[in-house]
């Protein structure tokens, strides 16, 4: 602030100049004597920076669209220890039959004690996914979203399932048989009651229950009013289907796993509009719920899990979800994490496959540590060949298909020569890279 002083009808006046606050910010108020500031979540904490034609991203909870937001470094970290807790638990912790010949606690019983957990590397990933999905979704119809979905999962997973055939066909390992192969290229095979060319599919089957829901969602318009609804009728639908034993809401609603995404779309609520005690109440119901289910799993299909374990891993994974919505991780910005979180499904998706025929040609004539550090190397080198000549190229190709087939269902009127439709292929929306692909 400054004074100036005018002269007005030869008499001197002083001025106070009180500078404009700066775009995007609000001026500072005085509540009792003190300066008080706008709260630090009162608008989303990711930039918006708009492309032409684009309306920036605000923090209005009425379906405002999000059109670009900053990566969220931190989660691609997250994503990948996920993903290496699984791999560690498949090539480490495992208790049946794997790669090895002998069950892989077995092999490395000095490791077994933790990597045994490593399963729960999934829930991770199920919370992360809410978050991501609701992201994503918000400002989307549920045919962008979809094949945001399509295009994201499939490159990489039909690759996957093609190398599982290749393992068959060249070393008779794994379940890469013709007559599973044709079916698992669908993605629906876990509801055809058909085996999965690779066990770890059965966590796409599950993220495809989820997906659906969402898209029901975008059909009925993302706003804060109908996440706040939808979240509390899945919640209450699970557990009451699970209650009443109705077979048909118990598959459509998966109540084991649905706590993760509820947790996971309160959390980028949180995120992007502040906390309030009700989203905290989902977040907190959802925990809760998830410690049941997880001691659950314990002791049926992860029967030797110690429970209290399974709690403080559950409890850790929405402590450290809990940061990242809050921004507690903002500072995490190193951007070769940018390539470890796209690299997260491709190795999620290979390792087993590629660790059959490897390990059966490496072990015993390595030792188990070489064994096991070349295995995991090259799940890691396949995992980026499949990343870079895969999934990126088959993206970007089916993207623009897909958006292609929807030119005709737009309105005439956008459609019309020289109106906003007049393009054969309408706007895409930002590469997923520029969100936390998922």
């Amino acid at each position: 602030m400054s004074w100036r002083t005018t002269k007005c009808s030869g008499e001197s006046h002083r001025i106070l100049l009180i500078p404009a606050p700066r775009p995007g910010r609000s001026a500072p108020t005085r509540r009792g004597g003190r300066r008080s500031r706008p709260h630090r979540f009162l608008h989303p904490p990711f930039t918006a920076s708009s492309p032409a034609g684009s309306s920036p991203a605000t923090g209005h909870r009425e379906g405002s669209a999000v059109t670009r937001r900053a990566r969220l470094r931190e989660l691609d970290l997250l994503r990948f220890l996920a993903a290496m807790a699984v791999v560690l638990y498949h090539f480490t912790g495992f208790g049946g039959d794997g790669a090895w010949p002998e069950p892989a606690r077995e092999v490395f019983p000095e490791l077994a004690g933790v990597t045994r957990y490593g399963y729960l590397g999934v829930d991770l990933f199920f919370v992360i996914s809410g978050f991501v999905i609701l992201m994503s979704a918000w400002g989307r119809g549920p045919g962008e979203f979809g094949i945001s979905r399509l295009v994201r999962l499939m490159p990489a997973y039909w690759a996957s399932v093609l190398l599982g055939a290749v393992v068959y066909a060249l070393f008779r390992e794994g379940n890469g048989v013709p007559g599973l192969v044709v079916p698992n290229m669908t993605m629906l095979q876990g509801g055809l009651g058909i085996r999965n060319v690779d066990a770890v599919y059965w966590t796409l089957w599950v993220e495809m229950h989820f997906y659906v829901l969402a898209a029901i969602l975008a059909a009925v318009g993302i706003t804060y009013r109908s996440c706040l609804i939808f979240m509390a009728a899945w919640m209450f639908g699970g557990v009451f289907a699970d209650e009443a034993g109705n077979e048909l809401l118990q598959i459509m609603l998966v109540p084991t796993w649905s706590p993760y995404f509820i947790a996971g779309m309160a959390l980028f609520m949180i995120h992007r509009f502040g906390p309030t005690l009700l989203l905290w109440g989902y977040v907190a119901v959802s925990w809760l719920l998830a410690l049941h289910w997880g001691t659950w799993r314990a002791g049926t299909a992860f029967k030797g899990a110690d429970d209290t374990v399974v709690g403080v891993v559950v409890t850790a994974i929405f402590a450290v979800m809990i940061l990242v919505a809050t921004g507690r991780l903002g500072r995490i910005r190193w951007s070769g994490l940018t390539l470890l979180g796209a690299l997260t499904y491709p190795l999620y998706l290979v390792h087993s496959q590629l660790a059959l025929p490897l390990l059966d040609a490496a072990y015993p004539e390595l030792n188990r540590w070489a064994a096991l550090a070349a295995v995991t190397a090259a799940s890691l080198v396949l995992a980026y060949a499949v990343h870079r000549l895969v999934e990126r190229p088959g993206a970007a190709w089916l993207r623009a298909k897909l958006l292609a087939s929807l030119a005709p269902m737009r309105p005439a009127a956008e459609a019309a020569p020289g109106g906003a439709g007049a393009a054969a292929v309408p706007a895409a929306r930002p590469a997923d890279a520029e969100l936390i692909r998922h």
